[in-house]
């Protein structure tokens, strides 16, 4: 789930915290990254979880409709097909979710019930709804299909739910896209035949897991080294002077360059590019890659350049 890039992101952010609060230490910084990790999973979670409270609005809708004191022949029988949806059951009746949901404690529309409800008065006036209702396809792959749509085009782009989770969390802002694009492929791929669903696991291998322990020790243990290089290769410039985050990608890459011998010069270059291209000035991305360029030569120099293999370089 975790990609390099948005490992990269995390340790920055991390870093970026420590330094702006009174609680700089590489323990504190350790345990705000490990948690922002496994807020990204939690998010993940919670979304499925919206998909099934929004499955429980549905079903009182439909009882209450059917309970009116002047209902019509629509409310006494109402086309149940999304109550009755094959993917929504399989995620409602999921005892891998219970149990996370159990151990993490993610039921969070319980309390917060007005969302579920909001995002269901969207989804019945919606066309891409009404569509549904009116087809006679009854499937697993068209229920998927539905589900998967409904998601991309009336849950994940809500407002009012961006606006949620930026109050809950902070950090769930930058998770949210890469959070949505796993819920779709997630849903995508869940088979008819499965008893009970695999959730992906947040890194995609042990080495990810290390990766991101290990850049925010030897970037942090490291910095008066990383710094001087810094300061050394900007002409007019301190570190002062340099926007924060831009610093801390810089030191980040200098890490990488001389403490990490199987991750290639130009991946490095290329992540901390685009990342200030998300998150920092627009001239950032210029800035860092000049600067970079100019650290690297530094280094070929010095033999400081630690990388093993071919094409590292």
């Amino acid at each position: 789930m975790l990609t390099r890039r948005h490992i990269r992101t995390k340790v920055m952010q991390s870093i970026y915290a420590s330094k702006h609060s009174n609680k700089e230490s590489l323990n504190n910084e350790e345990k705000f990254l490990k948690q922002s990790m496994q807020d990204m999973f939690d998010l993940f979670i919670i979304n499925l979880n919206l998909l099934i409270s929004i499955h429980q609005r549905a079903k009182i809708y439909y009882n209450k409709s059917q309970k009116k004191h002047l209902a019509t022949k629509e409310d006494k029988s109402p086309n149940l097909k999304f109550v009755d949806n094959l993917l929504l059951q399989k995620l409602i009746n999921s005892k891998q979710l219970k149990k996370i949901n159990d151990q993490r404690k993610l039921n969070i529309w319980d309390f917060d019930d007005e969302y579920p409800a909001l995002i269901w008065d969207e989804i019945i006036s919606s066309e891409l709804y009404k569509s549904y209702l009116k087809s006679d396809t009854r499937s697993f792959d068209n229920d998927k299909t539905f589900i998967i749509n409904l998601y991309q085009d009336v849950i994940a782009p809500n407002d009012k739910l961006y606006e949620y989770y930026e109050d809950k969390k902070l950090t769930w802002i930058d998770d949210l896209p890469i959070v949505n694009t796993n819920i779709v492929r997630f849903l995508k791929f869940i088979p008819y035949q499965a008893k009970d669903l695999k959730f992906p696991d947040l890194f995609k291998n042990d080495d990810d897991h290390e990766f991101a322990l290990l850049l925010l020790q030897k970037s942090l243990l490291n910095e008066d080294e990383f710094s001087n290089d810094i300061v050394k290769n900007t002409q007019n410039w301190d570190k002062d002077r340099i926007a924060s985050l831009d610093y801390i990608m810089l030191i980040m890459a200098c890490c990488e360059f001389s403490r990490f011998p199987s991750i290639p010069v130009k991946v490095s270059i290329n992540e901390y590019i685009e990342i200030a291209k998300d998150y920092s000035t627009p001239k950032s991305s210029n800035f860092i890659n000049g600067l970079l360029d100019k650290i690297v030569k530094q280094y070929k120099n010095e033999n400081r350049l630690n990388k093993i293999g071919r094409g590292l370089i």
